[in-house]
């Protein structure tokens, strides 16, 4: 894997949101539709959040009910530490963590644009061109995972295809 403090070229990824905890309406009801990504206690989700940059762009996807990806974000902070996890009062207060030696990362995001028609995992599934999507493995459960040029490319062919 190429050296990412060095590169020029954005990557992309997708997060993962569980809609009643966090939506993508609720991203956009945010100040300057900008908030930080926190909560994430998942060491290779946390790894790869510690590889994003300013730029990157990421696909916004709602888990649970409905499973779909449904809109797009920018990172516009890189990984810094998850003041919720020393913060007994947070649903992601992690006791192994502190302000000295913090365990988590979060990166702040802002919102790009929600899709116009949510893209169902099970449509999803059908696409011969997202047949290596991180997120179509069986068993994939990461919050926070890489997505190729041409993967995300696709996601957004199809959500300029999709009609309300």
């Amino acid at each position: 894997m190429p050296n990412n403090s060095t590169r020029n070229v954005p990557r992309y990824w997708l997060l993962k949101s569980e809609p009643n905890c966090f939506s993508i309406e609720d991203l956009a009801a945010a100040p300057d539709q900008t908030t930080f990504w926190d909560g994430v206690r998942n060491y290779q989700a946390r790894n790869l959040m510690r590889e994003m940059r300013v730029g990157d762009q990421a696909l916004y996807y709602h888990s649970q009910t409905n499973p779909s990806v449904v809109g797009l974000a920018e990172i516009v902070r890189e990984a810094y530490p998850d003041h919720t996890a020393w913060d007994p009062q947070s649903d992601h207060f992690d006791s192994r963590s502190s302000p000295d030696k913090p365990l988590w990362d979060m990166v702040d995001i802002r919102l790009i644009r929600k899709f116009s028609q949510p893209l169902p995992l099970p449509m999803l599934r059908t696409v011969a061109d997202l047949a290596g999507m991180e997120l179509l493995r069986k068993g994939s459960r990461l919050s926070v995972q890489p997505v190729t040029e041409a993967q995300f490319a696709t996601i957004l062919r199809l959500s300029e295809e999709a009609k309300p």
